[in-house]
This record gives C-alpha cells, sequence and structure tokens, in this order.
C-alpha cells in the first residue's frame, strides 16, 4: 500500500532537520547532497505535442463542462483552490469544491474552507458524472471514499487530473497503470516506488494519457488550469485569463533536474528548523471578495518557512470573490503590526505569488525564499 503523501510531507518535511541532523553526524548525509541545481531555460514545447495535450483534454461530455475539485481533510491548500479559483474566473465551465463527508475541510499548510456540496449530493446532480476531476495531493492517497468515487467518475467518462502529489492518489484508483504521468520531484520516488507501472515522464509540467493528466509540483495549477481553459474555450480566452493572474505565457515546460534536494536547501530548513524559538505565527486578515489564488498562494508560502505560520484573522467567515467560504483560524483582527501579511485584496495570483517571496526574502533571506520555491517547484516567470 502506497504512503500517505501529506502525512509523508508534514512528518519527512517538518522533521527534516532532525533527520538531517542525525545524518550528518552518521554518515555526512548533508556533505553528500548536491549544491543548488542550475536554472537552465527548458525547450518550448513541440507544436504537434501541444496540440495532442489539448486535443486529450477536450470536453468529454458538454459543451459547458461540469469541473469537481475532491479533497479529504487537509487536502493542499494551493492545489484545492487555484484550479478552482482560476477556472471559475474564466467562467467556461460549471466549477464546485466538493468533499466527501460535510463540514468544513482544513487545508495543508493553512486555511480552513467550506466544501460547496458533498460527492454524494454532487452524484444526486449529476447523475451522468462530471467531464473533469480535479484531484489534488491528499492527507492520505488511500482513502476508500475518495479512491471509490475517482473511479466511479473516471468510468462515467470524466477527465481526472492529479495535481502535484494528487497523482500519487490518482495512482491507487489504478487509473494510472501503464500510462504517462508526472508528480511533485519530492514524491516522485514514492510514485516510482509504489507504482512501478507508471511510466514517468520527465521535463514536462504536464503529461495526458487515456484520459488521465498529471502534473509537477503545486504552481503546475496555473499552467494547467490555462491549458484547460484553452482546450474548453480556446487560445484567446486563456489568454484573457492568463493576463488576469499575471502571466505572460504558459505551456507545459519544465526543467525536472532544477528540482530536488540540494545541499543549501537541507542546510537552511536544518537551521530553520533547530532555530525552533524564532518560529512567528503571522496574520493574514480574510476581506470579503479577495482574490481566493492569492490568498491560497500567500498562506501557503509563509506557512512552508520552517521559521512562520500564517494565521488566518476575521470577525466571522469570509467569502472570496469566486464564492469559496473561509474560516478564519482566530475571530478579531487585533494582531501586532509587527507581526500582519499585507492583505492580499484582489492582486493577480502571479503577482501575489512573487511578492510573497519577495516578503520572505525580506524577512528570513534568500535561502528561506529558495527553500519555499523548492517547495513550490517555482523558479520564476519566464
Amino acid at each position: 500500500m502506497a504512503g500517505n503523501p501529506m502525512k509523508r510531507r508534514k512528518i519527512l518535511w517538518s522533521g527534516l532537520g532532525l533527520v538531517a541532523l542525525a545524518a550528518l553526524v552518521g554518515a555526512g548525509w548533508i556533505m553528500s547532497l548536491p549544491p543548488t541545481p542550475v536554472l537552465a531555460a527548458a525547450p518550448p514545447i513541440p507544436a504537434v505535442e501541444a496540440a495532442a495535450t489539448l486535443e486529450a483534454l477536450r470536453p468529454p461530455k458538454r459543451a459547458r463542462p461540469v469541473v469537481a475539485v475532491i479533497p479529504i481533510t487537509a487536502t493542499e491548500t494551493t492545489d484545492y483552490l487555484m484550479p478552482y479559483g482560476i477556472l471559475k474566473r474564466a467562467d467556461v465551465a460549471e466549477v464546485m469544491l466538493l468533499a466527501t463527508g460535510p463540514g468544513p475541510v482544513r487545508l495543508y499548510p493553512a486555511l480552513t474552507v467550506e466544501p460547496q456540496a458533498t460527492t454524494a449530493t454532487f452524484d444526486a446532480r449529476y447523475p451522468e458524472g462530471a467531464d473533469y476531476v480535479i484531484v489534488p495531493a491528499m492527507s492520505r492517497d488511500d482513502d476508500p471514499a475518495a479512491l471509490a468515487w475517482i473511479r466511479a467518475q473516471r468510468d462515467k467518462g470524466a477527465t481526472v487530473i492529479g495535481v502535484c502529489a494528487g497523482a500519487l492518489v490518482v495512482a491507487e484508483t489504478g487509473l494510472l497503470d501503464g500510462k504517462r504521468a508526472t508528480t511533485h520531484w519530492f514524491f516522485l520516488k514514492a510514485l516510482r516506488k509504489d507504482h512501478p507501472g507508471v511510466r514517468y515522464v520527465p521535463d514536462r509540467r504536464i503529461v495526458v494519457d487515456g484520459g488521465v493528466a498529471t502534473t509537477t509540483g503545486i504552481t503546475a495549477s496555473m499552467p494547467m488550469a490555462l491549458t484547460l481553459i484553452e482546450a474548453i474555450a480556446g487560445r484567446e480566452k486563456a489568454r484573457a485569463v492568463a493576463r488576469e493572474i499575471g502571466l505572460a505565457d504558459w505551456d507545459a515546460r519544465h526543467n525536472s533536474a532544477a528540482f530536488r534536494f540540494s545541499r543549501p536547501f537541507a542546510t537552511t530548513v536544518l537551521g530553520n528548523v533547530m532555530s525552533f524559538w524564532k518560529r512567528e505565527r503571522l496574520g493574514l486578515e480574510l476581506t470579503p471578495g479577495m482574490d481566493e489564488v492569492s490568498l491560497a498562494l500567500a498562506a501557503d508560502g509563509w506557512s512552508r518557512t520552517y521559521r512562520s505560520r500564517a494565521v488566518t484573522l476575521a470577525a466571522g467567515p469570509v467569502t472570496t470573490a469566486n464564492g469559496v467560504r473561509v474560516l478564519p483560524d482566530e475571530t478579531g483582527v487585533d494582531w501586532p503590526e509587527a507581526r500582519r501579511l499585507p492583505a492580499v485584496g484582489g492582486r493577480a495570483p502571479a503577482l501575489a505569488l512573487d511578492e510573497t517571496l519577495r516578503g520572505i526574502e525580506d524577512r528570513y533571506g534568500a535561502r528561506t525564499r529558495d527553500v519555499v520555491a523548492m517547495q513550490l517547484e517555482y523558479r520564476g516567470r519566464r
């Protein structure tokens, strides 16, 4: 049985400092790691391949397709909200945030949201199934209810899209057996070990094969969503949405060798974890109508420094620009100014991510910024 990706991340990444220290004492593990990978420009995607990807992602059933984003508790923050927010902004599909059961969903590493429907109510409303099912990274990749529902949707003809470590969840359903796929660099080893029938494709942010798509790290949700918009509504619509979210271009190009464990990454995480007395809780105020994708990126980024955690503040639940109801961690906005994060508001998501990384660098240094960017599998926009 495959391991649980979100639990593995919490345990391995949060405990990376202790693991690295033990390895340093016992076998010089840190010194054996490579230096910072060299960032090289990835070559463009051949036109024939790009066209084939779009064709494979055409709506399988409806002219205005139905998209379901399915989580369980502790689903990845950005994996859950980014595809939803970008697709809702485009207004080319019916998009719903689901859960396998009633009640709020606590996202990792930050935010609590209320799903818009359960899988049962979705099935009652759409007995013929979704057109697309987006599967984010989850706290466990073998949740029986989630796996059964994903399989049933694929049987009804839905295209299944595993975002980031959501590929491990899709692999656990058996839908990736014998197919080409990718995933977040941190979980690649687990994917290959637990699912040897999956054929890994390097240097691609998006891989589609036989009605199933997978992506690399968290920020691949942006090009994936734009590619899906292009497949549904055409290139011009996708360009318009890309401008709105702050991207000049997008495609599946990727330099896989640039994302891996390195000596600077390990030593920075070790230093931040060991400096536990410096950890901060940083307040992030929720405001009605804020962009949910920008919110997810800010909360996620500030919660991956190993020095800080984003705490959401509001007098009560807040509804975002595209109808996501977010529950604050603390009711009230009385927070020390020195530990208050910049307001998100309606900032374009790509700009919000860049500003978040700049803020992390200003507060904790360039190496901590790089640690966060590596986890998000983001090395800046072209």
